[in-house]
């Protein structure tokens, strides 16, 4: 059925199927298939232009070629132009609650033995790494390390 439908269409299929990647991409967003289509529909166009001129030197071998060449560089492009969009935020651990943390005092909810313990910060639990202490020392936050924190006596 596929290949019914591109040897039909010809040099249009790479056109086609260039927006069925765009209107995939809406759907499922991660700014991937944008590039690829992107390539196809570049490819589609350049074949459509050359015509039955171009069927001789840009066959379909030719074609995929320059569909790989252009879809890696419309990536790598994009990546550099879509990191360059990066916005500053003045809040830079907002959603990264255990870097929140890092200067904080605390007491040992359970002392640290063999190099990790728990404290206690607001109404959660946390996992500590740090020189052994036994439980009610005083405390600081050094450093967050996924849900783990790095403490030193106070």
């Amino acid at each position: 059925m596929i290949e019914r439908i591109v040897s039909e269409l010809g040099p249009w299929a790479w056109v086609v199927i260039g927006f069925i990647l765009l209107a995939a991409e809406i759907v499922a967003p991660g700014v991937f298939l944008l590039w690829i289509g992107l390539a196809m529909i570049a490819v589609g166009a350049v074949a459509v232009m050359l015509g039955d001129f171009g069927a001789t030197f840009f066959g379909w071998q030719a074609q995929m070629l320059a569909f790989v060449a252009l879809a890696l560089a419309f990536v790598l492009i994009g990546r550099r132009y879509m990191r360059k969009g990066a916005i500053e935020t003045d809040e830079p651990s907002l959603n990264r609650r255990a870097d929140q943390l890092i200067g904080r005092t605390a007491v040992l909810a359970e002392p640290i033995d063999n190099g990790t313990g728990r404290i206690k910060l607001g109404d959660t639990l946390w996992r500590v790494t740090g020189p052994d202490l036994p439980a009610g020392t005083k405390v600081r936050v050094v450093a967050a390390h996924g849900g783990e924190l790095r403490v030193d006596g106070a």
